[in-house]
């Protein structure tokens, strides 16, 4: 198509040259007054990422009360405790615990007693482990973890070691207090392998190797808590002889095979922080979509077996759930 243009005498050619270039005039003018709101706005948006803060976060918007500061600290501490592994050791303990059971008198005072003793000793030790990782992994947790207290510098490194330190000690003392070797046996074992697995020193930091770093999952969360628990309930509570039942055995084998899947499954959202850091998963080794497919075959074996030890029990109740 064609557009007709009239060509403007002289008179009307000044009216229009100065018309524009006032509206010009007046479009930069606005122009670079956006641009240094901009800047502005841009200068403070860096301060605030920078500093950690959310956008929002303005002096005024959240008072420094004592009630602000102790919620920040038990929800910076609920981070760090990694409060998946406390909720699966308290329930590991509880259900092991029950396996020692052989009558409904055995449900007492007593009974509980010792359970507790079991689950807040361990729970002592479980977060000595997660708080270690933690402090060995700082830089890692900066790419797959931001959001834990030391990668996000709510806590500086003497918080997280005087925290884990603390927790050691408490975790030792009670199971040396409670005079039951079986639990304190756990929490030694779980001791050394936690703090194999995770500490920066020659030989160790067995995290970096993916078989290893499996073993030792599948050693405390598959054989010590099964085990050890077990027996602390059965000698020490109850006084009775070391006797390896075999709902007990059936546990471990099936908690074998999950502890597996737990060691797998971990490191699938973490590949990115372990690829910088060398740490050699099976993720990183084979990747994400082939190491989750694994374990989702190893939890349908595991339950599978499961569904048919159940029905050729002779207990109707087991054969129904």
């Amino acid at each position: 198509s064609s557009i007709q243009v009239q060509v403007p005498t002289y008179k009307s050619y000044n009216l229009i040259g100065n018309f524009y270039t006032k509206r010009i005039q007046h479009r930069a003018r606005g122009i670079l007054e956006t641009s240094t709101v901009c800047q502005k706005s841009n200068t403070k948006f860096l301060v605030n990422a920078t500093s950690g803060h959310p956008l929002e976060s303005e002096p005024k918007a959240y008072p420094n009360t004592p009630w602000n500061s102790a919620k920040n600290a038990l929800d910076a501490f609920y981070r760090f405790s990694r409060p998946h592994t406390v909720i699966g050791t308290a329930l590991s303990i509880i259900s092991v615990s029950l396996l020692a059971v052989e009558k409904l008198s055995d449900i007492s005072p007593l009974f509980f007693t010792g359970v507790l003793e079991a689950v807040v000793a361990a729970l002592f030790m479980n977060i000595y482990i997660v708080g270690l990782n933690q402090l060995s992994d700082v830089e890692i947790d900066k790419v797959n973890k931001p959001y834990l207290p030391l990668a996000s510098g709510e806590y500086s490194t003497l918080t997280g070691i005087m925290i884990v330190t603390s927790f050691s000690i408490m975790s030792f003392w009670l199971g040396w207090v409670v005079g039951s070797w079986p639990l304190f046996w756990a929490l030694f074992v779980s001791f050394v392998l936690g703090t194999a697995y995770s500490i920066n020193l020659p030989l160790l930091r067995w995290k970096r190797f993916a078989l290893v770093a499996a073993m030792c999952i599948l050693a405390v969360r598959a054989v010590i808590v099964q085990l050890a628990f077990y027996l602390h309930i059965q000698t020490h509570v109850f006084s009775r002889p070391a006797v390896i039942s075999k709902p007990l055995i059936f546990a471990t084998a099936f908690m074998s095979f999950f502890s597996v899947v737990i060691a797998l499954f971990k490191d699938i959202p973490d590949i990115e922080g372990d690829k910088i850091f060398g740490i050699k998963s099976y993720t990183v080794r084979l990747g994400q979509e082939k190491v989750f497919w694994t374990c989702v075959s190893l939890l349908e074996m595991a339950y599978g077996v499961s569904i048919l030890v159940g029905a050729t029990s002779p207990y109707t109740w087991s054969k129904v759930i």
